[in-house]
């Protein structure tokens, strides 16, 4: 087994159809700058590599970061804290993806059955509702239209706080782009969390995907 990096796990992603945040790859602190004046407003950078999968734990992944002085000292910060066991690391400079609803989603691996789909609640939410539906793979657009009813909280889909109702449609559709991604390639897991929607549009904000082979 394998884990591709944040990285690659959003580009594979995103080649089938899933919404991924605007991110650059940084090999160095005058690199990062460089990305998030390109990418523009404040940032979120990441320490990032095939062996990171737990970044938060260590506190590797800093948000909103403003101006080249913040992204370049806490670049450097994050490059020294890598470790040998870490191999070969980057950095990963994100934009900013703001809303507030935040949604998990994925593909899991069960013993009995097989690869099955999954959408859940995420954040705060996800540990005080622990609200969750799978689908069995592979899976259809009209099974993945199934598990956003399935998902039970109607009110959090609806408009909220100012921001419009969740568009169910492309929902859906990244549903479905998780389901096709797990087809091929090797896949054998896919866990995007958060998965966060901005002005009604899913937007995949953290993915981790497991292949293989490494």
């Amino acid at each position: 087994m394998g884990v591709l990096s944040e990285f690659e796990s959003k580009r594979l992603l995103a080649s089938h159809g899933v919404v991924v945040s605007r991110d650059k790859l940084a090999q160095s602190a005058d690199e990062a700058v460089a990305a998030a004046q390109e990418i523009g407003g404040p940032v979120a950078l990441k320490l990032c590599g095939p062996s990171l999968a737990h970044k938060s734990e260590r506190g590797l992944v800093r948000l909103g970061l403003d101006g080249p002085d913040a992204v370049r000292f806490t670049a450097e910060d994050l490059l020294a804290a890598a470790t040998e066991d870490d191999g070969e690391v980057a950095l990963l400079v994100s934009e900013m993806v703001v809303g507030h609803r935040e949604l998990i989603a994925g593909v899991v691996l069960t013993e009995q059955f097989g690869a099955a789909l999954m959408l859940g609640l995420g954040g705060v939410l996800a540990e005080a509702i622990g609200e969750a539906v799978f689908r069995l793979l592979p899976a259809s657009q009209a099974d993945c239209q199934d598990m956003i009813d399935d998902l039970g909280i109607p009110e959090l889909l609806g408009p909220l706080r100012g921001e419009p109702a969740v568009d169910r449609d492309a929902l859906a559709q990244t549903l479905l782009g998780l389901a096709e991604a797990a087809g091929g390639d090797g896949v054998q897991a896919i866990d995007v969390n958060p998965l966060i929607i901005r002005d009604g549009q899913p937007v995949a904000v953290d993915a981790l995907v497991v292949v293989s082979s490494p």
